[in-house]
């Protein structure tokens, strides 16, 4: 599945520019101290990167969303084949007569095909031109087989039989993980929004009266600050627990979508989420990192 690149998309990386650069003009210091003057730069920085990329993560949604429903009218189109070509219509013109059906996302694609194979093109170039349009791994591989068993000689309608079967055995297989572990997918999105609450509540109540204890100490050592434990050297630990909520947003992404859609690639897109949303939350609650 690929994405091109749209002119809208400009409209989108523009406003994200416009909105940086008024960023830095508001709360951005170029002069000593350099560093931001005010609690809003790093809240609006993460916005406009989300701006730019928006656009993107939309439209390969929907595109995954419309590659699922070319998958299950390509299901419905295998069946439909079989069942034409059983009742002793040779492949090519059951492909014509399958195609004149309503098979919505799928329409353009068979048109194509019984185009090409009206105008003599053999079926088996037919099929890889159809394969190569549509874009989807798992029309590809049906094709593979059926194509191969087409070039071997082999009887096509009990090869059709057994991609339907299979089809429909993997979509079911899909539907029934996806159901069982939804419950989980909500889980774990709870549970790293919980940790992003814990971790607010550490920074912006404990600590700081902690502080306020450890400055009434004295001789005792160590003193906390808020931000510093000079007890154990100097580290700034809005930086160590803003790293380890990205850090566990990256593993809770590639987790979820790892059990919901069963590849790492979906993963990342619920990583970039739950660190997008924990990045905003942290800055617009803190003022800063």
């Amino acid at each position: 599945m690929k994405l091109k690149f749209r002119a809208k998309y400009l409209v989108g990386i523009f406003a994200a520019i416009a909105l940086l650069l008024l960023d830095f003009n508001m709360f951005f210091s170029f002069r000593s101290p350099v560093g931001p003057t005010g609690r809003w730069f790093y809240p609006l920085l993460i916005l406009s990167l989300t701006i730019a990329w928006a656009q993107f993560w939309m439209d390969f949604l929907k595109e995954r969303k419309r590659q699922k429903r070319i998958e299950e009218k390509f299901l419905d189109f295998v069946r439909d084949l079989t069942s034409t070509a059983k009742s002793g219509i040779p492949i090519p013109k059951a492909i014509i007569q399958s195609a004149t059906k309503d098979y919505s996302e799928l329409n353009p694609y068979l048109k194509k095909l019984a185009n090409q194979i009206s105008a003599g093109i053999p079926v088996r170039r037919a099929f890889e031109t159809f394969t190569r349009d549509t874009g989807n791994a798992t029309i590809k591989r049906a094709m593979t087989i059926v194509m191969e068993a087409e070039a071997s000689g082999g009887n096509i309608e009990d090869v059709l039989s057994s991609v339907t079967e299979s089809l429909v055995s993997v979509r079911k297989l899909q539907e029934e993980r996806k159901s069982s572990i939804f419950s989980q997918i909500i889980q774990g999105y709870i549970v790293y929004f919980v940790f992003i609450a814990i971790m607010l509540i550490l920074q912006l109540k404990l600590f700081p009266k902690l502080g306020e204890m450890g400055s009434k100490l004295s001789g005792s050592g160590m003193q906390l600050l808020g931000k510093t434990v000079t007890a154990a050297g100097t580290a700034n630990l809005d930086t160590i627990f803003f790293m380890l909520l990205m850090i566990q947003g990256l593993f809770a992404g590639i987790m979820i979508g790892k059990f919901s859609e069963g590849t790492v690639k979906d993963g990342f897109i619920h990583s970039v989420v739950l660190m997008t949303i924990a990045a905003l939350v942290v800055t617009t609650a803190k003022g800063g990192i």
